[in-house]
C-alpha cells in the first residue's frame, strides 16, 4: 500500500482454502513471510467478541508464504483465533491463540515444523470478560517475549525458557499490539483499543533486530 492509499491485492489464499481473517505477519531470515489467519470471518467474529452471540466455529491457521511464487502453505491449523506472531532469536517462529492465552512455537528450519507449547499468558485469576485474549508480540534483544493480554490490561514478559518474569500494567485494558522503539531507546509502545491511544514504557532492553 502506498502513501496515497493505492494498494494491490497480492494473495487471497488457495482457491480451496482462502484466507478468512488475515491478522499478523512477520518475515523470517530466509525471506519467507509468516502469517496468522484467525480462522473466522470478521463479520462473524465481531458480534461474539462484543458479547452478543455464541462462539462461532473457528479454524485459525499459521501460514508460510512464498511471495515470489505466490504460494501459501498451512503450517498449523485448528487454532482458537490465531493472532500474534513473532520470529525469535532462537530460530523458532512463535504464534499465539487468543481465546486460550496459549503461545506456541515452531522450528521454522524444518519442512513440516511441529507445534510446541511455549507458555500461557493469562493470569492465574479468571478474566471475567468475553473480550479477553492475547494479541501482539515482540522480542527484545535478550530473547524475552512481550505479549499483550487483552482484558487483563498488561504486557506479559517471558524468558526464553517460557517462564513469566514480569507483567507491565497498562492504562488501557484492551491492548492490541506492542513494538520497540529505536535502538538505544529501550522503550516499548503499546496500542490500546479501549481508549484508542498509544502508551509508552521504559524497559531494560532494546527490540530484537527484525528480518526483512
Amino acid at each position: 500500500m502506498s502513501i496515497d492509499g493505492a494498494f494491490e491485492i497480492v494473495m487471497t489464499g488457495p482457491d480451496d482454502n482462502p484466507f478468512l481473517f488475515s491478522n499478523d505477519i512477520v518475515f523470517g531470515p530466509d525471506g519467507s513471510l509468516w502469517m496468522t489467519d484467525s480462522g473466522v470471518l470478521e463479520t462473524v467474529w465481531r458480534p461474539y467478541r462484543n458479547g452478543e452471540g455464541e462462539r462461532p466455529e473457528i479454524d485459525g491457521k499459521v501460514w508460510k508464504i512464498d511471495l515470489a511464487a505466490r504460494k501459501a502453505t498451512v503450517v498449523d491449523s485448528d487454532i482458537a483465533f490465531a493472532n500474534g506472531i513473532a520470529y525469535g532469536p532462537d530460530g523458532y517462529l512463535y504464534a499465539n491463540e487468543t481465546l486460550t492465552g496459549d503461545i506456541f512455537r515452531y522450528d521454522a528450519t524444518k519442512e513440516n515444523p511441529e507445534c510446541e507449547f511455549f507458555a500461557n499468558a493469562f493470569p492465574e485469576v479468571d478474566l471475567d470478560d468475553p473480550r479477553r485474549g492475547v494479541d501482539g508480540m515482540a522480542f527484545d534483544d535478550r530473547g524475552r517475549l512481550y505479549v499483550t493480554v487483552i482484558g487483563n490490561g498488561d504486557v506479559a514478559v517471558f524468558e526464553p525458557d517460557g517462564s513469566l518474569v514480569r507483567r507491565i500494567s497498562l492504562i488501557d485494558k484492551l491492548p492490541t499490539n506492542v513494538a520497540f522503539g529505536q535502538p538505544g531507546e529501550k522503550w516499548i509502545y503499546v496500542t490500546g483499543q479501549e481508549r484508542g491511544q498509544i502508551e509508552a514504557y521504559d524497559v531494560d532492553a532494546d527490540g530484537m533486530v527484525l528480518y526483512g
